[in-house]
């Protein structure tokens, strides 16, 4: 029957030994229950175990009848393993027969062993059938083709057969991860990655260890978050990072960061009492699973409805802790931003944050050559009239003045929106005048980002109502063209009307007048004040006014 063209001499051999063991194991099947039924001695479980044998032959049909059984190698094994099981039955029921056996405990110990293997080879049959292992590892003869399908049956060995078969399963995945991983990640299929999430659990630590690298490499793929999550991947992953080796808690900690990037799956990840195993890690990680798990805190702090619970578990102080002695850089910014997200709108956090001592951990944290975003934006949220002198106290105002001059144009735009929140006071506005920040302020204006100009018109706008801060803009030879430039009457710029408020403080000096007169402020004034911008319609009669006295003075 060997054929006589080609590769399929191959396939028609494999085909040979599929039917032969199929054939072999249906004879014996008869001889099994045979025997089993001979057995007068522990009733019970014999009793239970002709019941399973007697399920095994409409297994066989359906395995044998489906259209890939011989092509797939899987079927010739798994025939052999249903061969050995029936060879045992009858070994164990001429033991029982002859009673020739050591002792009943241990007879009764090897009935439950073998019982429990009929009911691996039934489950493992009835998913070669039902869930689509046998399609997903067919024959090809294309190179190609042949690597993903050698894939696909490496896949499928995760759902049947024995531990250390799994086990040995897991080693070349995760070897042919290593040398394409895109191949393993085409190959799967929504059984395998169940199969992966239950191995997630096994007694052996070598083969955790090998599962969740797998796992990981799933999560950061950003191709099947959702399955890993419906299939039930987060309460065996917040195990592992509360008990497993150092390996297992990285890649834990790695695969809850990407997994908790959606609101939905970082909401879960709470529930399923995830947060105070991640508060752990921060406190005793190495660097990278203390950075990983900081990540994950900060997606979680980017929920609102679950920034309770987190409080509530202690992730201020441990986030103030990680500012302090963190690792990484990285561990330190994630920190910063975590206390960002939990002080934006929640009032019981920003005095958690400052009770803990935040305030001084965050303001060292800005005196980096680079000053950090997050800082500057948790720091914004907590300044109020109750925490301005602790911050003043502390160095608030030159940490500003230093980001205004050296941060990105986010830290810039946060540290505008910090000054405008700490002038609610003349006392205030007057410290802040004398820091230095006006002309930083004012350099601002020319940002290229819409939200920095508005936040920064905003602020000098503010600081500008207490004369001094007012004779100090004057001064600058800047202030006057940058904020004529911000009446642009165009809708994406938002810095408009605080540019109008800035140029009425100017207005009753002529030099300032002058100015905006020659750099155009009144043509934009007569669009502003046809869109009734506040105070546009009286700077406009000011600088009219001033170009009439101009004209009849050159006369």
């Amino acid at each position: 029957m060997a054929g006589s063209h080609g590769g399929g001499c191959e396939v028609r051999d494999d085909l040979d030994l599929a039917e032969n063991w199929l054939s072999r194991t249906q004879e014996l099947v008869p001889a099994a229950i045979h025997k089993a039924r001979e057995v007068k001695g522990f009733p019970g479980r014999w009793k239970m175990i002709i019941s399973k044998l007697e399920q095994i032959p409409s297994q066989l049909s359906d395995l044998s009848s489906h259209p890939c059984f011989s092509k797939n190698v899987l079927c010739k094994e798994q025939l052999q393993a249903v061969y050995s099981t029936l060879n045992e039955v009858i070994e164990l029921a001429d033991m029982c027969l002859m009673e020739k056996y050591e002792g009943k405990l241990r007879m009764q110990s090897d009935l439950d062993s073998l019982s429990g293997q009929l009911d691996l080879n039934l489950r493992d049959c009835s998913l070669l059938v039902k869930t689509g292992v046998l399609g997903e590892a067919t024959f090809s003869e294309s190179e190609v083709a042949g690597t993903q399908n050698n894939i696909k049956e490496l896949l499928a060995r995760l759902q049947i057969g024995y531990l250390e078969a799994k086990h040995r399963a897991l080693d070349s995945i995760v070897e042919a991860m290593k040398e394409d991983e895109k191949i393993v990640l085409a190959a799967l299929g929504r059984n395998n990655i169940s199969a992966l999430v239950q191995l997630l659990t096994a007694t052996s630590p070598r083969i955790r260890e090998k599962t969740i690298t797998v796992i990981c490499s799933l999560a950061e793929s950003g191709c099947c978050e959702d399955f890993l999550v419906s299939e039930g991947v987060l309460p065996p992953l917040i195990r592992l990072l509360e008990s497993g080796s150092a390996v297992s808690k990285e890649k834990a900690a790695i695969s809850l960061q990407s997994l908790s990037i959606s609101s939905e799956r970082a909401r879960a990840i709470v529930g399923h009492g995830g947060v105070r195993p991640l508060i752990e890690i921060c406190r005793t990680g190495d660097s990278i699973s203390q950075s990983a798990a900081a990540a994950t805190l900060k997606n979680l702090s980017a929920v609102p409805d679950v920034r309770q619970n987190l409080a509530e578990e202690g992730i201020v102080r441990a986030m103030i802790s990680l500012l302090d002695c963190g690792i990484l850089l990285g561990s330190k910014e994630y920190a910063a931003e975590c206390l960002q997200n939990l002080t934006v709108s929640n009032e019981n956090l920003r005095r958690s944050v400052i009770s803990e001592g935040g305030i001084s951990s965050l303001l060292a944290y800005l005196d980096g050559p680079i000053p950090q975003e997050s800082a500057v934006g948790a720091l914004r949220n907590v300044v109020c009239p109750a925490s301005i002198e602790i911050l003043v106290s502390h160095g608030l105002l030159p940490r500003l003045v230093h980001v205004l001059k050296s941060g990105s144009s986010g830290a810039q735009q946060a540290a505008a929106a910090a000054i405008c929140r700490a002038s609610h006071s003349n006392e205030m506005k007057k410290l802040i005048g004398v820091s230095g920040c006006i002309p930083q302020l004012i350099k601002l204006l020319e940002a290229k980002s819409s939200g920095a100009r508005e936040v920064a018109s905003q602020a000098i706008s503010i600081l500008m109502t207490f004369s001094q801060n007012c004779r100090e803009v004057k001064k600058d030879e800047k202030s006057v063209p940058n904020l004529v430039q911000l009446l642009d009457p165009a809708p994406q710029n938002t810095a408009k009307k605080y540019a109008v408020s800035c140029l009425l403080c100017l207005s009753n000096s002529k030099k300032c007048k002058k100015a905006m007169i020659s750099y155009g402020a009144i043509g934009y004034l007569k669009k502003l004040t046809e869109m009734d911008v506040p105070g546009a319609k009286k700077l406009l009669e000011r600088l009219e006014k001033g170009k009439l006295r101009i004209m009849f003075g050159r006369k």
